[in-house]
């Protein structure tokens, strides 16, 4: 089989390759072997309805069982409303991760980047700094459990239909960042590890080094 062809990278992701590629570079002197934990777009949107759908139904079961009366349709402009909303707790979910993980970057939000794919019509956060597996994994996890899981909960005790609406929207875009995080969970690491995220993939990088004594 011949190889694939990786696809062009925009200006952004070639910087953030070729940081990436020192960061690798200093951490293999060291000692560490990276180990990629990434996935395919195509897998991750496929993983992502997999992995949500589930709680997407349990919170409108819940919901119905807590407000029996939904209320009528939803008139356009409450449509309007909703897709301006959801656009913008987009931005305010990679904001999130970008708040938390800054918490552990030595250089703080300097190391943190925000960004769009276009072709996907999809922001980003990227940390460029290795974090502690518990680290990676709040960031990761956060801007779901808040603006899914979170405001789901509260929407459905205070019958709110429209910001319901908008939890179970958050968690279906939490659903990439729930595959990641599932990757990492399950990576069993043999010795000392940080985890960075991939420059231009989805998922991201644990670097490993072996423990003292060891093979």
């Amino acid at each position: 089989m011949g190889k694939q062809k990786e696809r062009k990278l925009t200006a952004a992701e070639q910087r953030r390759k070729e940081q990436f590629e020192g960061l690798t570079a200093r951490l293999e002197r060291k000692g560490y072997t990276a180990r990629p934990l990434t996935v395919g777009a195509v897998a991750a949107n496929v993983l992502a309805l997999v992995i949500m759908l589930p709680f997407v139904l349990l919170y409108a079961v819940w919901y119905v069982w807590v407000n029996p009366t939904l209320g009528g349709e939803l008139s356009l402009p409450a449509l309007l409303g909703l897709l301006a909303l959801s656009l913008a707790l987009a931005a305010v979910h990679e904001l999130i991760h970008g708040l938390v993980w800054s918490r552990f970057a030595f250089g703080g939000f300097r190391s943190i980047e925000f960004g769009v794919v276009w072709s996907a019509l999809s922001p980003y956060c990227t940390c460029a700094e290795p974090m502690k597996k518990w680290q990676y994994a709040l960031g990761c996890a956060m801007p779901t459990l808040v603006l899914g899981f979170g405001l789901g909960a509260v929407s459905i005790y205070m019958g709110w239909r429209i910001p319901f609406l908008l939890s179970l929207l958050m968690l279906l875009g939490g659903g990439g960042d729930f595959c990641i995080l599932l990757k990492l969970l399950f990576y069993r690491p043999k010795g000392e590890t940080v985890y960075c995220d991939h420059p231009y993939e989805v998922g991201l990088v644990a670097f490993e080094r072996a423990a003292a004594g060891g093979r």
